[in-house]
């Protein structure tokens, strides 16, 4: 299954640098980009739309006025110049706010959000996605996918983080809180201001430390309630 998205921006350049983003991800199609948000309701209306990419400042129509009129709202997000409009974006239940020029390392959290939107929270139709969620990391100047299912914990290291998985270790330049943010939250917790850890790989709990894969990770003293509740249904009295 294709995440069937549409971009829709009056800057040429601006949608050329978005379609060149997302050349690198495979499981992501362009419908068809336009000028002019009027003539994107027709592609609206004849298929399936998962995502859009929206600049909010057009001519014809603003962003904010093309959401407002969508029969039914895929996904969106904002891709515009201006920084003011943010509060009433996210007002309007957009995924993600993008500001122009757009980084290739922030496009990229966007499309992890993307993934774990489409194909975690709400499901896929191809049973095959559905097995293999993952995310996207650069690291050695490379952009790997990482399936879910392979992780088994992260730790931080200072501005950047350690990807431990089963089939190796990724140190990526990125923060713990963003990584986490970008995780499903059913399946990874942050046990510790250094460390989260994949649920599914814990094997047991000893005192104040989980283990897995052989590996004993601390739990911070603010995460502890947390942590045993979640994990182990323990409830301190």
């Amino acid at each position: 299954m294709k995440i069937k998205c549409i971009i829709i921006d009056d800057e040429p350049l601006a949608i050329t640098v978005i379609e060149n983003h997302l050349k690198n991800f495979d499981h992501i199609e362009v419908v068809e980009t336009f000028n002019n948000p009027l003539k994107a309701y027709r592609v609206l209306e004849q298929e399936k739309i998962d995502l859009i990419f929206l600049d909010i400042n057009m001519p014809e129509m603003t962003g904010f006025s093309f959401i407002e009129n969508l029969s039914y709202k895929p996904l969106i997000v904002i891709t515009t110049a201006y920084r003011e409009y943010a509060v009433k974006s996210f007002e309007l239940n957009i995924l993600d706010y993008l500001v122009k020029p757009i980084p290739f390392n922030r496009f990229l959290k966007t499309i992890n959000k993307v993934y774990q939107q489409v194909y975690i929270a709400n499901g896929s139709a191809d049973s095959s996605l559905q097995q293999d969620p993952h995310i996207f990391l650069k690291a050695n100047k490379k952009l790997l996918k990482i399936n879910l299912n392979d992780i088994l914990y992260i730790e931080s290291l200072k501005d950047y983080i350690k990807v431990t998985t089963t089939l190796g270790d990724y140190v990526v330049h990125k923060s713990l809180t963003a990584i986490t943010e970008e995780l499903p939250q059913s399946n990874f917790i942050r046990i510790h201001r250094s460390y989260t850890v994949s649920i599914n790989k814990i094997i047991a709990l000893e005192g104040n430390k989980v283990e897995i894969a052989n590996r004993k990770i601390p739990i911070g003293r603010n995460y502890t309630k947390q942590v045993k509740e979640r994990i182990f249904n323990i409830k301190d009295d």
